[in-house]
């Protein structure tokens, strides 16, 4: 068995491949079935969660050859470890060969999620965001801020990023690593004329409070949540909802656990049948995507184990080449 370690998984990828990695899988399908949610109580402190990501080849329905592939994703969250200078996110990603169950590769989770949920928010943006969209506005300024602001700059023309956080410095950070990539890059310190100038607006924080309003957003802004992953968490208010054309990842994770979709479903912002598609359907142009440049489009993701699943072979696959 290989043993694959951030830095190899980091050499290895890059987003305009893995985006189009990801969008030959939700073409293609496999096997997932909804995440494993558990919570782990702690005596002192948050709580852990503790995901279960599993996915197999569908051989029904991709056609693939050979043995297969079956995967797994352990990851843990635990949002106290911000106090003691570690990631919330911690995973490992298993890859099995799918007749024997013989283990191939064992890859650092933590990066793998990283570079596929931006990924995916970038393909979702593909089908989503204006071809002109150049104004980002990142919020939230965690490890995966970066990436989220790397992916989209890989398919659009972006030419300014900002970035907000209920903690300046932290977003100073992030700023600064951006400007080194040479992206053009501010921290802002007041979130909503940020909301108004952005083309695409990209959030990924743990709130439990609306961050990203709806009447701020002008005509032909795409916004991309990645953050808020249980049903109890929210960074969009019911506005945004109301405004927008609403799509997410898979239907069933979002419905079950996107707490910016099942709050808004029970409030009566949106309904279920107006979720206008996910990845699966505008990967397959089953569904369709922006239909004018005024229009407010909205991507919700919360993970999918296909996107690790897939992202996972690829890099098995490039490391065994050598």
């Amino acid at each position: 068995m290989r043993i694959i370690s951030a830095d190899e998984v980091n050499e290895t990828l890059d987003f305009p491949a893995l985006i189009n990695v990801l969008r030959d899988a939700f073409r293609k399908g496999a096997v997932q079935p909804v995440r494993h949610h558990h919570t782990v109580e702690r005596p002192q402190g948050e709580p852990t969660t503790l995901l279960l990501m599993p996915a197999w080849t569908d051989f029904a329905g991709d056609g693939a050859e050979g043995n297969g592939h079956i995967g797994v994703k352990i990851a843990s969250v635990s949002p106290d470890n911000n106090k003691v200078g570690k990631p919330a996110v911690m995973a490992q990603y298993l890859l099995l060969d799918g007749t024997t169950g013989e283990q191939q590769a064992l890859i650092d989770g933590a990066s793998l999620t990283l570079w596929r949920t931006a990924a995916a928010s970038a393909l979702a943006a593909d089908y989503l965001a204006r071809p002109d969209a150049s104004r980002l506005l990142v919020v939230g300024a965690g490890a995966l801020s970066r990436y989220l602001a790397r992916a989209h700059s890989a398919l659009r023309p972006i030419r300014e990023i900002a970035i907000w956080n209920r903690t300046p410095e932290n977003a100073k950070r992030v700023a600064a690593d951006l400007a080194a990539d040479g992206l053009e890059t501010r921290v802002v310190a007041d979130i909503e004329p940020a909301l108004a100038e952005a083309d695409i607006v990209t959030a990924a924080t743990i709130s439990t409070v609306p961050l990203i309003h709806g009447a701020a957003l002008k005509p032909g802004t795409h916004v991309d949540l990645v953050g808020a992953f249980s049903p109890t968490m929210r960074e969009s208010d019911d506005e945004a909802m109301r405004r927008a054309r609403v799509y997410v990842d898979t239907r069933g994770g979002a419905l079950k656990e996107a707490g910016d979709i099942v709050q808004a479903i029970s409030s009566g912002a949106l309904s279920e049948d107006a979720i206008a598609g996910d990845l699966f359907q505008l990967a397959r142009g089953e569904a369709d995507g922006r239909r004018g440049t005024d229009e407010i489009t909205l991507f919700k993701s919360v993970g999918a184990a296909l996107e690790d699943f897939a992202a996972a072979i690829y890099v098995a696959g490039r490391k065994a080449k050598g």
